[in-house]
Order: structure tokens, then sequence, then C-alpha cells
């Protein structure tokens, strides 16, 4: 089967087993929908596993690394060797991810797709598309090929998480100019000023903000990206990170994974897969709202809410790590928490709707 027989095939969850799990909570010994957006969640869990059953006893964070060639025109406030430098360090537990991973008992699994230099120890040849895209701003970014073998990466590497038993996987990246990407793919595609999608990224100072809104204008307006063709729109000015992790939640709906979204970046992403086939969402959980001032427009696109509020924006996959020990806790009370049946009869809490 290839690629886009794989995509045409995602169907929706499992309705049965969604019933089953809503059923299960009306059941335990509690308030009637007290813990809130953390019910939906395993409900949710439940229809993406087919089962009422749920467990995420092995978690996973995917970050896509990749180098984004319109730095050139001076539209972040690092260098690009950054993103090589990172990228090296999250094999080393030297980065802010690694430990709230660490913490949350998550495996790390950076995937260099597109970083300007090779990375000992991250750097895979079947996965390494190109160093770094062209400069958007003067060409497209990438050709077709090189965005199609990205998502395709990305699909693989869900399959090959899901043969070694991963249950949920987190999604993050690294790349010095992705919220420069990310503002452009997502103005595109939500056909919303490139004001409203464009943030000072790793602190910008307002001159810097402004280059980077004009800079993505030009570039919009030079390549005419179509809205109605999301390879398209990655072709001229996505990134090979957004690609990759499009490719991520791709394969969470391909083969029934939980992808977990993070901020602004992973958001996008997570559009272009949804607008490659629109039942991606119903495999996809929301974790927070970025503190990027497109964070709450991508997460309405995505029709989900933020479960955490607390004005992140560091990316890497933070927020998404932050989520797993939330779901863990509420697992712990859907799994082992007495029911009413066995609870000396006592009638069941009632709630205000």
């Amino acid at each position: 089967m290839d690629m886009t027989e794989m995509i045409n095939s995602i169907t929706d969850i499992d309705m049965n087993a969604v019933e089953a799990a809503k059923a299960h909570w009306l059941s335990i010994a509690k308030p009637l929908y007290s813990l809130g957006k953390l019910e939906d969640i395993v409900i949710k869990l439940a229809g993406i596993k087919g089962t009422k059953d749920v467990r995420i006893d092995k978690k996973a964070l995917v970050i896509m690394c990749a180098d984004n060639g319109v730095v050139e025109e001076g539209v972040t406030q690092s260098g690009q060797g950054v993103t090589a430098a990172v990228t090296k360090n999250f094999t080393c537990c030297g980065t802010s991810v690694c430990f709230m991973a660490k913490r949350a008992g998550c495996d790390i699994f950076p995937v260099d797709v597109g970083v300007a230099v090779d990375i000992e120890g991250v750097t895979e040849k079947e996965f390494k598309v190109a160093y770094g895209t062209k400069n958007f701003a003067k060409e497209p970014a990438m050709t077709r090929e090189q965005v199609l073998k990205a998502i395709e990466i990305g699909i693989l590497k869900v399959k090959f998480l899901k043969e070694a038993g991963y249950d949920i996987i987190a999604t993050g990246e690294m790349g010095i100019g992705n919220t420069t990407t990310s503002s452009a793919v997502t103005s595109v595609l939500l056909s919303l000023p490139v004001e409203d999608m464009t943030g000072r990224g790793a602190g910008l100072t307002s001159a810097g903000l402004q280059k980077k809104i004009d800079t993505i204008k030009n570039a919009i307006a030079l390549h005419k990206p179509d809205k109605n063709d999301p390879i398209d729109v990655l072709c001229k000015v996505g990134g090979l990170d957004i690609a990759g992790l499009a490719g991520v939640f791709l394969g969470g709906a391909i083969y029934h994974v939980p992808i977990v979204v993070d901020g602004f970046i992973s958001g996008a992403a997570a559009i272009i897969a949804s607008r490659l086939n629109p039942m991606v969402k119903k495999y996809i959980l929301a974790s927070h709202v970025s503190k990027e001032p497109a964070g709450h427009l991508v997460l309405k696109e995505l029709e989900l809410s933020p479960v955490i509020t607390a004005d992140m924006c560091l990316g890497e996959g933070t927020g998404a790590v932050a989520l797993f020990p939330l779901i863990e806790m509420v697992l712990d009370v859907y799994n082992g928490m007495t029911v009413f049946d066995e609870w000396n009869g006592e009638e069941k809490y009632e709630v205000l709707k």
C-alpha cells in the first residue's frame, strides 16, 4: 500500500469503545464528570485503541529536527548552528525536554530529517531528506519529493514505535526559524493575516518581528502557495520538521496510536495532516496552548481544547510531555477506583450540567 492509499484508508475511532469508556466513568464512585477534560482524554484513548481497557505503559516523544534556509533573512535571534547543538544534546539529557521526559517516564527519539550538518548518534542516512531547506524568501523551500519523503519518515516512525510496544506518542521539534515557517504555513492554510499568525519566537525585538512578518508576506506573494494543496504549501513556505511531524500525525491515525500535539509548530503540522485526511483529528490529543499568538487559532482549527494553560513556548515537545503525568494520574482513577455497584449500595453523586 503506497502512502496515498494509507492516508485514504484512515477510518473513524471505535465508537463502541468510546461508549464503553463513558459508561465506565459513570460507574466510578465519584462525582459525575468531575475530572473534566481528563475524563474526555481517556474516552478518546479508548476510541483510538478500540478498547475501554486503556493504559499508556510505554510513552515516546518524537522530535523532528531540521534547519530552515529562511534564517538567512535575519528572522531569528539565534544562529542556525543552535539546531545542531540542541539536537546533539537530546542524546545526552542536555535539554529542557530531556529532564521533563525523564520525570514523565518517556523515551526520546530525535530524528534528523534535515539538520544542516550530520549529528553523531542521531543522523540516519535513510531518514535524512536534505541538509536544511532553501531560503523561501528567494525560492521554494523544498521540492514536492522532499516533502513527501519527510511525511513518509514520520509515518514510518509511528509504525516502528507501535511495533516496539509504545502506547502513545508526543510530538516535538527542533529547528531555528521554524516559527517563521509555521506562521507562513498556517497563514496560508487558515486564510488569516500573517500578523495574526506571527510571534516573536525565541525573543525577537519589535523591529525583528516586523522583519519576520514582511519576509513571510513577501514569500507568500512570490510563491503563491495553493491553500487547497497542503503539500504545495509545505513545498513553498514550510519546513522539513513540519513535514515530518505531519507524517507522525498521519501515522497515528493509520496505526491507531494517539498522538499528542505540542505547541504552535506541532500544531501547524497537525493541520497539514488533517487537511490530507480530516479523520486525523480524531487521533490527536491537545496538551497545552502555546504562548505564541496563533496558539489558540491552531487548536480551534484542530477542534481541540488545551488541558494545560501555562504560557509555555519552549518547543522540543515540552508541553506534550507535560500531559503524560496527568493522563497517568487520571488512568489510575479510571482503572483502579471502586465502582458504585461495589460501594455499599450508595446512590451516585450528581452534578449540575
